[in-house]
C-alpha cells in the first residue's frame, strides 16, 4: 500500500481516496469483507474521476470493468493495448470481488454463528495481498497515467513589444527647421518652441513630421537647404 500512499502524497488532490486505504489496511485480517469493499471502491473511485475529468461517458449504471476499461482509453491507451487488457482482466477479479464479499461479510446475510465465526478464514493471507496488490496496481497506474497525460494547454499568444517612446533630441535638424517654421508658444512667464509643443502633443504627428522632413532631406541636392 505504501506505493499508492506515496502516489496519494504527490498528487494531493488524490487524497480523499486515503479512507479507503486505511480501511483496507485496517480489515486485513480482522475482517477482510471490509477491505473487500473499500478495494472495489477504490478502484471505481479512481476509473470515475479519470472519465469525469476527460469527459468519457459511463452510463447510468456501469461495471467495474466498464468503468476502468473506459478510463483506459479515456487516458489514450490503445482499446486493444495491453494495459487495458491487463486492467480489464484485473476488473474481473474486482467483480469476483463482490461475490466474495458477500460470501464473507457478517452483515450481507444472516448467517449461523458457525459461519460467523469462520467466515474470514476462507480466504487465506496469501489470497488477500494478491488481491489487494492488485487494486493497488492499478490505481496507481491510472492516477500517474492521468497526472502525466494531461492534455497540452495551447500557450497564449505573446503580447507584442510596445513601440519605444520617441527621442525628442535625436531629430534636432528637425526641430529647428519646426522651430524656424512656426516660432515659440508663449503662455503667460511660459515659452515654448514649436517642434516641444508638436512633440508633448501628438508624438505619433511629431514622428511622422520627422520622417517627412528627413525623407525630404535625403532628396535634396547636397549644398540646397530645404
Amino acid at each position: 500500500m505504501q506505493k499508492l500512499r506515496d502516489t496519494l502524497a504527490l498528487y494531493s488532490h488524490w487524497r480523499e481516496l486515503e479512507p479507503y486505504v486505511e480501511r483496507i489496511e485496517a480489515h486485513m485480517e480482522s475482517d477482510f469483507s471490509l477491505s473487500v469493499e473499500n478495494a472495489k471502491a477504490l478502484l471505481e473511485s479512481v476509473g470515475k474521476q479519470v472519465c469525469k475529468a476527460r469527459g468519457a461517458e459511463l452510463g447510468s449504471n456501469p461495471s467495474i470493468n466498464a468503468v476502468l476499461k473506459r478510463a483506459f482509453i479515456a487516458l489514450d491507451y490503445p482499446a486493444e493495448g495491453l494495459a487495458v487488457q491487463v486492467s480489464g482482466a484485473l476488473a474481473t477479479i474486482g467483480q469476483q470481488i463482490g461475490d466474495l464479499r458477500n460470501q464473507i461479510s457478517p452483515t450481507s446475510h444472516g448467517k449461523p454463528l458457525d459461519e460467523l465465526k469462520e467466515r474470514n478464514s476462507k480466504v487465506d493471507l496469501m489470497t488477500r495481498d494478491f488481491l489487494v496488490d492488485s487494486t493497488v496496481a492499478v490505481a496507481v497506474l491510472l492516477i500517474r497515467a492521468f497526472e502525466e497525460r494531461q492534455p497540452t494547454q495551447p500557450q497564449p499568444a505573446a503580447a507584442p513589444a510596445p513601440a519605444a517612446a520617441p527621442d525628442y533630441g535625436a531629430h534636432q535638424d528637425f526641430n529647428e527647421y519646426w522651430d524656424g517654421a512656426f516660432g515659440d508658444f508663449a503662455m503667460g512667464a511660459y515659452v515654448y518652441c514649436a517642434s516641444e509643443v508638436l512633440f508633448k502633443m501628438d508624438a505619433k504627428a511629431y514622428l511622422a513630421e520627422c520622417d517627412e522632413f528627413e525623407s525630404s532631406q535625403q532628396d535634396t541636392p547636397p549644398g540646397e537647404a530645404l
